[in-house]
């Protein structure tokens, strides 16, 4: 057996209370409960985070190209994929704003690591 919804005419399961459609009681007496929907925030991005993983990131990946400017043939560049670790991890993250920011970072570890070598070939 079943019940049909007298507000919206969805036919229910007869051991439903409520319409599963609209949420009006199918039993005379009840009161259709109050639910309460919560939408989820999206966390608060750490600003000063933000900026130190900038600042790493670029120390990293810009190292090797000045230190084949002050001392020339240097193998130093090959320290400089370190740089792509903070990017990388960045672009992996569900949060957009994040993601946006880590793939800036990857261009400028991308131009770094470029500069670094050329100076080390060249």
């Amino acid at each position: 057996m079943t019940r049909t919804c007298e507000n919206c005419g969805f036919v229910n399961q007869d051991d439903y209370d409520f319409c599963a459609k609209c949420g009006t009681p199918l039993v005379e007496g009840l009161k259709p409960n109050n639910v309460y929907v919560y939408r989820a925030q999206q966390p608060q991005i750490n600003k000063k985070a933000l900026i130190g993983a900038y600042i790493v990131t670029i120390f990293l990946s810009w190292s090797g190209f000045v230190a084949g400017i002050i001392s020339k043939h240097t193998n130093f560049a090959i320290f400089t994929f370190f740089g792509f670790f903070m990017p990388f991890y960045l672009v992996q993250s569900k949060h957009p704003t994040l993601r946006k920011h880590g793939l800036i970072m990857m261009m400028i570890s991308l131009v770094g690591v470029a500069l670094s070598f050329y100076v080390m070939f060249h």
